[in-house]
């Protein structure tokens, strides 16, 4: 059964979040007020594409994996939404359906906001129309810079600019390197190609030569950045 409400640090994920952040107490209040708690385990189905919108949510802990499958049946990894970040308005404003399935990855928790008291929110409080455009905006502003990237540059740089994302996103520093920055969410090279839209075996050679460069080092546990300055050095280079 969830837990009612969230941990000290789930709590902290959430208020810190940058665009949660910027909204009025009063705003925060009314939406952590009427939110809910959703706990899951690895792999679980949050939404499914298709079905029709009935909650807002925000990612606590862990993350979400965000994909769609083609026609002939392989699976397209979107994005991962991190603690901090809401999504599934999208829906809710358009009234259609789901366009894409949302899975946890490791163990997740996350808040949600049913749509009935989202819209009672949005009638309360203007400030959060203005505050979702801003939040649109920058969510088109990525997609296009992803668009860009696909187009313009080759895999090395996509990837070396996929890992500094995670590093931002995820990063724990290490203890006895203060250089050395762990990912800290666990992709197989599988999912970190579907991430960039590649094989995994081009993903593997790729990660292989930046080990073989010391920007990088690849461990059963996951990926360690020992050089973010190579990677912005590798994003340069093709730019």
């Amino acid at each position: 059964m969830d837990e009612p409400i969230l941990t000290v640090e789930e709590r902290t994920a959430i208020n810190s979040g940058r665009w949660f952040s910027s909204l009025s107490p009063s705003l925060r209040h009314d939406i952590l007020r009427c939110a809910y708690v959703r706990r899951f385990q690895d792999g679980d189905l949050i939404t499914a594409r298709g079905e029709p919108p009935e909650e807002w949510f925000a990612c606590a802990k862990g993350a979400i994996r965000v994909s769609s499958t083609s026609i002939s049946g392989k699976q397209i990894t979107l994005t991962y939404v991190e603690p901090g970040i809401w999504f599934g308005d999208v829906s809710i404003f358009d009234g259609d359906r789901r366009t894409h399935d949302a899975y946890a990855h490791g163990e997740c928790t996350t808040m949600c906001v049913a749509k009935a008291d989202f819209k009672k929110i949005l009638a309360s409080h203007v400030e959060l129309y203005e505050a979702l455009l801003r939040l649109h905006a920058r969510r088109i502003r990525q997609l296009y810079g992803l668009v860009e990237d696909l187009n313009t540059l080759p895999l090395r740089a996509r990837l070396a600019k996929q890992l500094l994302h995670l590093v931002r996103s995820y990063g724990v520093p290490s203890l006895s390197n203060g250089n050395e920055v762990r990912i800290g969410l666990h992709l197989a090279q599988e999912e970190l190609a579907q991430l960039l839209g590649a094989s995994r075996q081009r993903v593997n050679q790729e990660l292989k030569s930046m080990e073989r460069e010391e920007a990088i080092r690849i461990e059963s546990g996951g990926l360690v950045v020992r050089d973010r300055q190579a990677l912005m050095r590798i994003i340069e280079l093709e730019h």
